[in-house]
């Protein structure tokens, strides 16, 4: 159903950092032998021009570019093994919707997409920016669930949501109370993206990890944050819960060593019994 392995679906999510550096670093020779049938990027950073063609356009697969209308910003995309049955950029946001930060696209059965959430920046213009993105964000993404519902359709969220969710989600929680990605109104939101009675969503990796420190996802490239394993979980898959209930593995791949390093994010692969 979804390529070459039936009656599963693995769904892989990384921030790259910039795929053209990625390239040049790793990136096309993980692709290459990843089992993932649906591959989510963000922070792509490039026009579909600008990208080598081992990346723009790779050997058996569909892909979907949706970058930044600021040149060297942003840019989301969506690699499946199959040919999407349709294709969404952005949510139907005047100001977000040419900003490369939401793609996505049905398969059968099931709504994938990567979403590159603002990072912020506390007392500037991003973080106002952050917040009027999740204000306009969460509606559809109930949207998103309740017409994937009418539909018998199952969603998953999956990308860089820019927010570690708990103090289990972040090694220096206590450090970083009053900074980006960890306040509490950016906790509490992601507390209703979760809520059955409102968003409606689970995050995967989570309900298949529940008492363990991380996974983390994103590690600063300063200092000794990745051989220290200091780092946070904000590559998140959030799916609809019939669909989170198929999952049966969540992995962070991450590189053996720092120099193995393509991005300063790992991969976020989950594996879902369909």
């Amino acid at each position: 159903m979804y390529g070459y392995r039936a009656a599963v679906l693995t769904v892989t999510s990384v921030n790259v950092n910039g795929l053209r550096a990625a390239a040049k670093k790793g990136f096309v020779e993980w692709l290459g032998e990843t089992t993932a049938d649906v591959l989510c990027l963000q922070e792509v950073r490039a026009e579909p021009g600008q990208l080598p063609e081992a990346v723009r356009e790779p050997d058996g697969w569909f892909v979907v570019h949706a970058p930044a209308a600021a040149k060297g910003r942003a840019g989301v995309s969506l690699y499946t093994r199959r040919e999407p049955d349709r294709v969404r950029v952005g949510f139907g946001s005047a100001e977000f919707d040419g900003t490369g930060r939401y793609v996505e696209v049905d398969l059968p059965g099931v709504t994938v997409a990567s979403l590159y959430l603002p990072s912020g920046e506390v007392g500037t213009e991003r973080q106002d920016e952050k917040v009027r993105f999740m204000g306009e964000f969460l509606p559809y993404l109930k949207e998103l669930r309740e017409r994937a519902a009418a539909d018998g359709r199952e969603v998953v969220v999956c990308g860089d949501w820019n927010i570690a969710h708990r103090e289990a989600d972040l090694k220096n929680w206590r450090g970083n109370v009053k900074n980006s990605g960890f306040l509490p109104e950016e906790r509490a939101w992601l507390d209703r993206v979760f809520d059955e009675a409102d968003g409606g969503y689970v995050d995967v990796v989570r309900a298949l990890h529940p008492d363990v420190e991380g996974p983390y996802t994103w590690w600063s490239y300063r200092g000794r944050a990745f051989d220290n394993d200091s780092g946070w979980r904000i590559d998140l898959a959030a799916a609809t819960p019939r669909l989170a209930a198929r999952a049966v593995k969540a992995v962070v791949e991450r590189a053996a060593t720092h120099a193995g390093r393509w991005s300063d994010h790992a991969p976020v692969t989950v594996v879902f019994e369909m």
